[in-house]
Protein backbone atom coordinates (compact mmCIF):
# COMPACT_ATOMS: atom_id res chain seq x y z
CA UNK A 1 0.00 0.00 0.00
CA UNK A 2 1.45 3.23 -0.82
CA UNK A 3 -0.86 5.34 1.07
CA UNK A 4 0.16 6.54 4.49
CA UNK A 5 -2.11 5.45 6.80
CA UNK A 6 -2.11 7.32 10.42
CA UNK A 7 -4.62 5.95 13.40
CA UNK A 8 -6.30 8.72 16.32
CA UNK A 9 -7.32 6.79 19.37
CA UNK A 10 -8.83 9.68 22.07
CA UNK A 11 -8.69 7.00 25.57
CA UNK A 12 -9.74 8.11 28.91
CA UNK A 13 -9.31 5.17 31.56
CA UNK A 14 -9.43 2.36 28.82
CA UNK A 15 -6.50 0.17 30.36
CA UNK A 16 -8.28 -2.81 29.66
CA UNK A 17 -9.48 -2.24 26.06
CA UNK A 18 -6.44 -0.04 24.50
CA UNK A 19 -4.18 -2.88 23.77
CA UNK A 20 -6.65 -5.32 22.17
CA UNK A 21 -7.65 -2.05 20.03
CA UNK A 22 -4.27 -1.64 19.08
CA UNK A 23 -3.28 -5.17 18.29
CA UNK A 24 -6.19 -5.36 16.03
CA UNK A 25 -5.04 -2.75 13.50
CA UNK A 26 -3.95 -4.09 10.72
CA UNK A 27 0.26 -3.95 10.05
CA UNK A 28 0.18 -1.54 7.19
CA UNK A 29 -1.09 1.41 9.79
CA UNK A 30 2.00 3.64 9.51
CA UNK A 31 1.56 5.07 13.08
CA UNK A 32 -1.20 4.18 15.75
CA UNK A 33 -1.69 7.76 17.87
CA UNK A 34 -3.16 6.94 21.49
CA UNK A 35 -4.20 10.44 22.94
CA UNK A 36 -4.15 9.37 26.93
CA UNK A 37 -7.41 12.44 28.06
CA UNK A 38 -6.80 12.47 31.89
CA UNK A 39 -6.81 8.68 32.61
CA UNK A 40 -6.12 7.75 36.59
CA UNK A 41 -5.46 3.81 35.23
CA UNK A 42 -3.01 2.38 33.28
CA UNK A 43 -4.18 3.28 30.02
CA UNK A 44 -0.89 5.20 29.26
CA UNK A 45 1.51 2.26 29.96
CA UNK A 46 -0.87 -0.41 27.92
CA UNK A 47 -1.10 1.34 25.11
CA UNK A 48 2.89 2.57 25.10
CA UNK A 49 3.53 -1.47 25.17
CA UNK A 50 0.99 -2.40 22.56
CA UNK A 51 3.37 0.08 20.88
CA UNK A 52 1.52 3.08 20.16
CA UNK A 53 2.32 6.71 20.43
CA UNK A 54 1.21 7.82 23.24
CA UNK A 55 0.17 11.42 23.82
CA UNK A 56 -1.30 13.28 26.57
CA UNK A 57 -3.57 15.57 26.54
CA UNK A 58 -4.50 17.61 29.85
CA UNK A 59 -7.69 19.51 28.31
CA UNK A 60 -10.39 17.15 29.04
CA UNK A 61 -12.87 16.36 26.14
CA UNK A 62 -13.18 13.93 23.08
CA UNK A 63 -12.47 16.90 20.59
CA UNK A 64 -9.47 17.94 22.79
CA UNK A 65 -7.66 14.72 22.48
CA UNK A 66 -8.32 14.17 19.00
CA UNK A 67 -6.90 17.85 18.16
CA UNK A 68 -4.07 17.00 19.89
CA UNK A 69 -3.67 13.54 17.71
CA UNK A 70 -3.99 16.53 14.42
CA UNK A 71 -1.12 18.35 15.71
CA UNK A 72 0.87 15.48 16.56
CA UNK A 73 0.35 14.76 12.58
CA UNK A 74 1.29 17.98 11.37
CA UNK A 75 4.66 18.07 12.87
CA UNK A 76 6.21 14.92 11.64
CA UNK A 77 8.15 14.99 8.21
CA UNK A 78 5.92 12.32 6.69
CA UNK A 79 3.09 13.91 5.02
CA UNK A 80 -0.01 11.25 6.21
CA UNK A 81 -2.63 10.76 3.97
CA UNK A 82 -5.46 9.31 5.42
CA UNK A 83 -6.41 10.22 8.99
CA UNK A 84 -8.79 6.93 10.34
CA UNK A 85 -10.05 7.77 14.24
CA UNK A 86 -12.14 5.12 16.44
CA UNK A 87 -12.42 4.53 20.12
CA UNK A 88 -10.45 2.93 22.73
CA UNK A 89 -13.19 0.62 24.21
CA UNK A 90 -12.80 -2.44 22.06
CA UNK A 91 -16.76 -1.18 20.43
CA UNK A 92 -15.35 -1.01 17.19
CA UNK A 93 -13.96 -4.00 14.92
CA UNK A 94 -10.22 -2.52 14.20
CA UNK A 95 -9.07 -4.51 11.34
CA UNK A 96 -12.07 -3.42 9.88
CA UNK A 97 -9.70 -0.42 8.99
CA UNK A 98 -9.41 -1.51 5.40
CA UNK A 99 -12.81 -1.52 4.63
CA UNK A 100 -13.45 1.92 5.84
CA UNK A 101 -10.34 2.97 3.83
CA UNK A 102 -11.31 1.32 1.08
CA UNK A 103 -13.21 3.65 -0.54
CA UNK A 104 -10.72 6.54 -0.36
CA UNK A 105 -8.14 4.36 -2.31
CA UNK A 106 -10.19 3.01 -4.29
CA UNK A 107 -12.65 5.97 -5.56
CA UNK A 108 -10.93 8.84 -4.31
CA UNK A 109 -13.89 9.66 -1.89
CA UNK A 110 -12.69 12.23 0.96
CA UNK A 111 -14.71 10.98 4.25
CA UNK A 112 -15.93 7.55 5.24
CA UNK A 113 -17.83 6.58 8.31
CA UNK A 114 -18.48 3.70 9.68
CA UNK A 115 -22.76 2.53 10.01
CA UNK A 116 -23.06 0.36 12.63
CA UNK A 117 -26.40 -0.82 11.30
CA UNK A 118 -28.74 -2.98 13.24
CA UNK A 119 -27.92 -6.62 11.49
CA UNK A 120 -24.25 -6.23 12.28
CA UNK A 121 -24.71 -4.62 16.00
CA UNK A 122 -24.16 -6.75 18.86
CA UNK A 123 -27.50 -6.60 21.26
CA UNK A 124 -26.68 -3.69 24.13
CA UNK A 125 -23.96 -2.50 22.20
CA UNK A 126 -25.69 1.14 21.52
CA UNK A 127 -27.86 2.55 24.57
CA UNK A 128 -31.62 3.81 23.46
CA UNK A 129 -30.60 7.39 24.14
CA UNK A 130 -28.03 6.55 21.28
CA UNK A 131 -29.95 5.25 18.89
CA UNK A 132 -32.62 7.71 19.48
CA UNK A 133 -30.18 10.87 19.49
CA UNK A 134 -28.39 9.11 15.78
CA UNK A 135 -32.02 9.27 14.61
CA UNK A 136 -32.62 12.44 15.25
CA UNK A 137 -29.23 14.27 14.42
CA UNK A 138 -29.33 12.49 11.19
CA UNK A 139 -32.76 12.99 10.47
CA UNK A 140 -32.23 16.84 10.99
CA UNK A 141 -28.76 16.73 8.66
CA UNK A 142 -31.14 15.01 6.09
CA UNK A 143 -33.97 17.40 6.34
CA UNK A 144 -31.84 20.83 6.44
CA UNK A 145 -28.67 19.75 4.53
CA UNK A 146 -30.02 16.65 2.16
CA UNK A 147 -27.74 14.80 3.83
CA UNK A 148 -27.35 10.51 3.31
CA UNK A 149 -25.90 10.22 6.65
CA UNK A 150 -27.13 7.26 8.76
CA UNK A 151 -25.06 7.14 11.81
CA UNK A 152 -22.30 9.30 13.79
CA UNK A 153 -20.18 6.35 14.53
CA UNK A 154 -16.84 6.90 15.68
CA UNK A 155 -14.92 4.87 12.95
CA UNK A 156 -14.18 7.14 10.61
CA UNK A 157 -11.76 7.88 7.79
CA UNK A 158 -10.84 10.95 5.93
CA UNK A 159 -8.22 12.38 3.71
CA UNK A 160 -5.73 14.98 6.13
CA UNK A 161 -5.97 17.28 3.38
CA UNK A 162 -9.58 17.26 3.90
CA UNK A 163 -9.72 17.08 7.31
CA UNK A 164 -7.50 20.46 7.35
CA UNK A 165 -10.02 21.94 5.26
CA UNK A 166 -12.63 21.25 7.83
CA UNK A 167 -10.35 23.66 10.52
CA UNK A 168 -11.96 21.42 13.20
CA UNK A 169 -12.83 22.71 16.44
CA UNK A 170 -15.23 20.88 18.94
CA UNK A 171 -13.31 20.44 22.03
CA UNK A 172 -16.30 17.55 23.03
CA UNK A 173 -19.15 15.66 22.04
CA UNK A 174 -20.05 17.08 18.97
CA UNK A 175 -16.56 16.27 17.05
CA UNK A 176 -18.36 13.55 14.98
CA UNK A 177 -21.16 15.98 13.64
CA UNK A 178 -18.94 18.74 13.47
CA UNK A 179 -17.33 16.63 11.01
CA UNK A 180 -20.08 15.86 9.17
CA UNK A 181 -21.59 18.47 8.59
CA UNK A 182 -18.71 20.61 7.48
CA UNK A 183 -18.29 17.76 4.80
CA UNK A 184 -21.65 18.51 3.81
CA UNK A 185 -21.65 22.23 3.89
CA UNK A 186 -17.99 22.16 1.90
CA UNK A 187 -19.53 19.84 -0.68
CA UNK A 188 -16.83 17.22 0.05
CA UNK A 189 -17.29 13.92 -1.45
CA UNK A 190 -18.69 10.84 1.60
CA UNK A 191 -19.83 7.24 2.07
CA UNK A 192 -21.18 5.03 4.86
CA UNK A 193 -19.17 1.60 4.85
CA UNK A 194 -21.58 -0.89 7.25
CA UNK A 195 -19.28 -2.24 10.22
CA UNK A 196 -19.67 -4.66 13.17
CA UNK A 197 -20.12 -3.06 16.45
CA UNK A 198 -19.83 -4.85 19.92
CA UNK A 199 -20.31 -4.27 23.52
CA UNK A 200 -17.03 -1.93 24.77
CA UNK A 201 -14.98 -3.23 27.27
CA UNK A 202 -15.85 -0.88 30.88
CA UNK A 203 -18.35 1.81 31.23
CA UNK A 204 -18.98 4.69 28.77
CA UNK A 205 -18.31 8.06 29.18
CA UNK A 206 -21.02 9.72 27.40
CA UNK A 207 -23.96 7.26 27.25
CA UNK A 208 -23.14 5.49 30.22
CA UNK A 209 -24.24 8.54 32.21
CA UNK A 210 -27.11 10.72 32.17
CA UNK A 211 -24.83 14.09 32.07
CA UNK A 212 -22.91 12.70 29.39
CA UNK A 213 -25.96 11.71 27.34
CA UNK A 214 -27.83 15.20 27.75
CA UNK A 215 -24.58 16.98 27.44
CA UNK A 216 -24.00 14.96 23.55
CA UNK A 217 -26.85 15.74 22.68
CA UNK A 218 -27.30 19.17 23.32
CA UNK A 219 -23.91 19.83 21.45
CA UNK A 220 -25.09 17.77 18.62
CA UNK A 221 -27.80 19.52 18.08
CA UNK A 222 -26.35 23.07 19.10
CA UNK A 223 -23.89 22.01 15.68
CA UNK A 224 -26.86 21.66 13.37
CA UNK A 225 -28.74 24.74 14.69
CA UNK A 226 -25.75 26.57 14.34
CA UNK A 227 -25.09 25.33 10.82
CA UNK A 228 -28.26 25.19 9.57
CA UNK A 229 -28.52 29.24 9.64
CA UNK A 230 -25.41 29.78 8.38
Amino acid sequence: MTETITVIIPAYNEENSIGNVIRDLPDFVHEIIVVNNNSTDATEKNAKDAGATVLTEFKAGYGNACLKGIEHIKQQKKTTDIVVFLDGDYSDYPEELTKIIAPIIENDIDFVVGNRVKNFREKGAMQPQQIFGNWLATFLMRVFFKSKFTDLGPFRAIKFDTLMSLKMEDPTYGWTVEMQLKILKQQFTYREIPVRYRNRIGVSKVSGTVKGSIFAGIKILTWIIKYSFK
